[in-house]
């Protein structure tokens, strides 16, 4: 059975789903599964694997449920992760598993940087982080190919070169960026442009997530004489 709850936060009503047992069965962690841009229905399928775990998942500040009251409208993987430990705080059932996926797995390192008693462990699968890539620059590139898109002709354009650019092979080699822009339709994606410009993993409101440098020094494990 899942229960869905608000937490009222300075800027935020955070809403959050909770399958199973508070406390957990067994003295087990509770299982916290993260994303970004994704929100919590994302998970709905992953989540029913875990019938022997309480599992909590959430939609982060500004997407799906949780309405902003800040005004603001990016996305940092500083405030999510403040946002995760007030969360995990009023759950009273710290310290937590956590899986981070794509952009949650960003705000799952900044969450065990800043708040490590908070978990017990963290799976980050696949943290798009540039600043952590070889050919960093043309990651950066291939991050403003997609969103030229976007900006330029709307959502079927921006997603049609953000999924070349996912399917792209090795390093970002000019022989990427002299490809010609893809065809919505190739993907079955609409050509018509609807005029928002506001999409969450298109627009730049996410960019402070590709951006992230981790900060291995503020790592319990790795201060000075510990």
């Amino acid at each position: 059975m899942t229960q869905t709850h608000t937490l009222a936060l300075p800027g935020v009503d955070l809403v959050y789903d909770v399958r199973g047992p508070l406390p957990p069965a067994d003295g087990q962690p509770l299982l916290l599964m993260i994303g970004q841009p994704m929100a919590a229905d994302g998970f709905a399928t992953l989540a029913e694997l875990f019938p022997d775990r309480t599992v909590v998942t959430y939609d982060p500040r500004g997407l799906g449920r949780s309405v902003r009251t800040d005004g603001g409208t990016d996305n940092t993987p500083q405030q999510q992760a403040t946002d995760l430990h007030a969360l995990i705080t009023s759950l009273g059932t710290g310290p937590v598993d956590v899986f981070g996926s794509s952009g949650g797995a960003v705000t799952g390192l900044e969450l065990v940087a800043t708040h490590p008693a908070d978990v017990a462990t963290l799976v980050a699968h696949e943290p798009p982080i540039s600043s952590a890539l070889p050919d960093a620059v043309g990651a950066d590139r291939a991050r403003a190919f997609f969103n030229d898109a976007y900006e330029a002709k709307g959502w079927g354009a921006g997603m049609a070169a953000f999924i070349v650019m996912t399917s792209w092979q090795g390093e970002f080699t000019e022989e990427f960026f002299a490809q010609p822009a893809p065809d919505p339709a190739m993907f079955g994606m609409p050509a018509e442009d609807d005029g928002t410009r506001d999409d969450p993993l298109l627009s730049k409101r996410s960019w402070a997530v590709t951006d992230y440098r981790p900060d291995p020094p503020r790592s319990p494990r790795h201060r000075p004489g510990s």
